[in-house]
Formats: structure tokens, sequence, C-alpha cells
């Protein structure tokens, strides 16, 4: 018998995972290049000459995340919290250190992304007639990162085997 995996956001800096109550239905991934087109300096045909600068990182989409505690008859807010949690600073950040966690999209053996929640929406659906809510649909929007660099004078990090796998930007290229 085959196990349903779940899509899940693992912490990738200590922070907490996010395992998704319903997998999703559809990822959406995109990718542009950064490009400098100069107004002033033209082709033979008269186009604008474009520099190419370098390709931006991936994103991903997650839409229609639904958490749904309606049997349990328990407030979604607490499911959601995760989630919430994920658009704010790690803790202990100081200055130009402050950053939101660092996540490593995966479902089942495939590791998509290590990446970011950049933009975080949600709608409350139900409710019990207490006005407790019961059920979210959630939408994430993911970004890459890549896997810090130690600076001079630091040791090597020790990464765990989740890290070791999502260093790659090309991590779900295979």
């Amino acid at each position: 018998m085959t196990t349903l995996s779940k899509a899940k956001l693992i912490a990738v800096d200590g922070g907490e995972d996010i395992e998704f109550m319903f997998n999703p239905n559809q990822l959406d991934f995109s990718r542009s290049i950064s490009l400098e087109q100069a107004a002033g300096a033209r082709t033979e045909q008269g186009e604008n000459k474009t520099s190419f600068k370098h390709p931006n990182p991936y994103s991903l989409k997650i839409s229609n995340i639904i958490l749904d505690t309606y049997e349990k008859g328990t407030n979604v807010l607490d499911l959601l919290q995760k989630f919430t949690k994920a658009v704010e600073f790690s803790e202990g950040g100081e200055g130009q250190n402050k950053r939101p966690p660092i996540y490593l999209f995966t479902w089942g053996d495939q590791n998509y992304l290590r990446c970011f929640v950049k933009d975080l929406s949600f709608k409350l659906s139900l409710f019990m007639p207490d006005g407790t809510p019961v059920r979210a649909t959630v939408d994430l929007s993911l970004e890459q990162v890549d896997s810090p660099t130690p600076s001079p004078g630091q040791g090597t990090p020790s990464p765990n085997a989740s890290q070791r796998q999502g260093a790659s930007r090309s991590t779900f290229l295979k």
C-alpha cells in the first residue's frame, strides 16, 4: 500500500516546518532574466541595444492551499499561524541580518526549491455558529534563495541532509 506524501516547507534554519494539510493541485514556477535596454543606443535595425544582466531567482506560486478544522471544531487560525510566521523576520536577526525564515519546499522524494515566503494571502471561508473560523484558503509565493556562503574567518557549517539536498539552484530541474 502506498502512503500519501504531504507537501512541506522544511525549515532549514531552525524555524518550524509547515506540513500542508491537503496537497496542492498545481505548482506554478516562473523565472525571468534581468536586462537593460539603452534608449540612446540603437542596433543597425533601429532597435534598442539590450544588455543581459543575470537570471533572476525562480518563483513558485501555490494557490488554494486548504486548511480545515471543521470536524474538530477548533480554530483554523492556530494552523494558519505557521504560515503567518513565515512572512516575519527570524528572531535574533540584527540590522542587515534580519530576514525571513528559509525553507526547502518538498513533496514526497522531490526537493523543489530552497526559498523564503515572499507573499502570503489567505481567506477565512467557514465559521462555527459562535464565529470561530474553521476553514482557510492560503495562497503562497515562494522565491528561491542560494545556500549561504561563510564569511572569511567563519568555520564551515555542517548542513543537515535537507540543506545538502536543497543547495543547488537547479534542484527541481533534474
